[in-house]
């Protein structure tokens, strides 16, 4: 008889000796698979995020942002909102949630009209990183672009009429607004600090959804998670099999999500017209966990920036649908 190779025993324990590899083998691979993945993903952000935010911040510095609010005002007043909030709102499409809460936080607003920004915000931020992601993976960016401003608007607009008024009261203070403009190279130094900040943020968030991702496709726990999920998505007007990227988008955010997105187009797992068709629902609702906390943060009521958003999330599909099929035109995918 011969004896035993002295791995054997490591062997089988691995399950090699059925001919499949062991669930550690399975996990090296899916982690080796996810950084790989995540490195276009975070190249594709960031070639995106810094020379936006290195414009915004020159756009701010030399007070064009500020111009341009003033040439808002008359639309901000057609959701309730004084001229001065046009200011946040842009913060918000160019940026992110983050810097229309700070430029907010130095107005007088009521209840009611910092709901009203609050949800305009949520709605339409991040535009120019976030629309990238969703002509990558098969929308329109020009008609992205309009059903998030538009249903901004609209959703401001009724939410003006159906809300109650109340009496002003200061936002929120947050640090640091009241100091002076700073020099041109102190305008620049603060850039490179909260870019090098947030670089390090995106690779932490895009590696980890990726891994995270691949683990689970490994192990299979992707379609658990898609037969749980599944009546969600089809009230939504969304593919069962997208239940985990509405998952990912909503826990992280759109931009970090991206890498899930696009692989998932790029590996045939999901087609160009449902990711389009996704793209209809997340752009009206996603990251409901950071971004609705941070308004919670600053006394904006839940229901009024979570249903809103979660009931135009889930009417956009299944108009986009019907627009499918009784009008037989599409968008071409990735068009501008």
């Amino acid at each position: 008889m011969d004896k035993p190779r002295p791995d054997e025993g490591t062997d089988q324990r691995l399950g090699s000796g059925t001919g499949l590899p062991g669930p550690a083998a399975r996990a090296g691979s899916a982690i080796l698979q996810g950084l790989r993945a995540s490195l276009g993903t975070i190249w594709f952000l960031l070639r995106v995020i810094v020379p936006v935010s290195l414009g915004v911040a020159l756009l701010d510095w030399l007070g064009i942002l500020a111009w341009a609010a003033r040439l808002l005002e008359p639309l901000m007043g057609l959701v309730g909102l004084p001229g001065e909030a046009a200011l946040a709102f842009i913060s918000a499409m160019l940026l992110n949630i983050y810097a229309a809460i700070a430029v907010a936080s130095s107005m007088a607003l009521s209840l009611k009209a910092a709901t009203i920004l609050a949800l305009m915000c949520l709605t339409a931020h991040n535009l120019i990183v976030e629309t990238a992601v969703m002509k990558k993976t098969g929308s329109s960016a020009a008609k992205m672009l309009f059903l998030r401003i538009g249903a901004a608007l609209a959703a401001g607009f009724i939410l003006n009429l159906i809300i109650p008024s109340g009496p002003a009261a200061a936002a929120p203070a947050i640090e640091g607004l009241a100091a002076p403009r700073p020099g041109f190279v102190g305008m620049l130094g603060s850039w490179a600090v909260s870019t090098l900040l947030l670089a390090l943020k995106i690779v932490l968030i895009v590696v980890a959804v990726m891994v995270g991702q691949k683990l689970l496709w490994e192990f299979r726990i992707l379609t658990i998670l898609s037969r749980f999920f599944a009546p969600l998505m089809r009230l939504f007007g969304l593919p069962r099999d997208s239940s985990y990227l509405w998952i990912v988008v909503n826990v992280v955010g759109y931009s970090y999500g991206a890498g899930v997105v696009t692989e998932q187009v790029s590996s045939g797992n999901m087609k160009r017209q449902d990711a389009d068709l996704f793209n209809h629902h997340a752009a009206l609702c996603h990251s409901l966990v950071e971004d609705t906390a941070l308004y919670l943060a600053v006394g904006i009521p839940l229901f009024w920036i979570t249903v809103p958003r979660l009931a135009m999330a889930a009417l956009i599909p299944w108009l986009e649908r019907a627009r499918r099929h009784l009008v037989r035109f599409s968008f071409r995918a990735g068009t501008i």
